[in-house]
């Protein structure tokens, strides 16, 4: 009687113990999947901000409210690199012309970060200091194209030449779940491309 008893109590033991095994695999399995949800969450809220930035700055090159000052569309454009881009627009609506300037840092700017690929994207205007901002962006790539839609070699010799735009942006989670990165970004990464951005001023010509 005594034996049976004690087979019993770890019986119930060994099968406690494995429910509470699967209780706590399910739990660390729920954890992580709200994480990742909650992860992807946040690099779709920085794409988003991201873009609705350069939409607008890069849909208004070329623009002023006095249109005397850009009578030459051809020079809204001032440099045109694959990684950086310089050009006019009247931020402001005040009928003067401001300098855009766009260009990403090296990745040795976020060692702070797990991610090893994210680094800062640059915004100036004018001489003011560069606005930088950390959004978790591992790449942004710039292609240009003229009238006839054939892509100009970068750095563009001569950007008065330039029609169209492709813009590529990739952004990463700089802190992802398991705390580890591999060739396959797949899980944390959010790819958006713009392809032929053009804007009414550079074809106004």
């Amino acid at each position: 009687m005594g034996s049976s008893t004690i087979l019993d109590i770890l019986g119930s033991l060994i099968v406690g113990g494995m429910l509470l095994l699967m209780g706590l695999r399910l739990n660390a399995s729920a954890n992580e999947t709200t994480a990742i949800y909650h992860g992807s969450y946040i690099l779709q809220e920085n794409m988003t901000a991201l873009v609705q930035i350069l939409e607008t700055d890069f849909r208004r090159i070329g623009y002023c409210s006095d249109w005397r000052k850009t009578a030459d569309p051809t020079r809204s454009i001032r440099l045109a690199d694959s990684t950086s881009i310089r050009f006019y627009t009247d931020l402001n609506h005040d009928g003067e012309l401001d300098s855009v300037t766009y260009y990403t840092g090296p990745v040795s700017e976020l060692l702070e970060t797990v991610n090893p690929r994210d680094r800062f994207i640059y915004r100036r205007v004018n001489m003011e200091p560069p606005l930088k901002m950390n959004l978790g962006v591992t790449q942004m790539a710039f292609r240009y194209f003229d009238a006839l839609n054939v892509e100009l070699p970068t750095p563009v010799s001569d950007p008065r030449r330039v029609y169209y735009l492709h813009i590529s942006i990739a952004v990463e989670s700089p802190e992802p779940y398991k705390q580890e990165y591999s060739n396959d970004p797949s899980q944390y990464e959010v790819y958006w491309k713009q392809v032929r951005l053009a804007t009414k001023n550079l074809r106004n010509r």
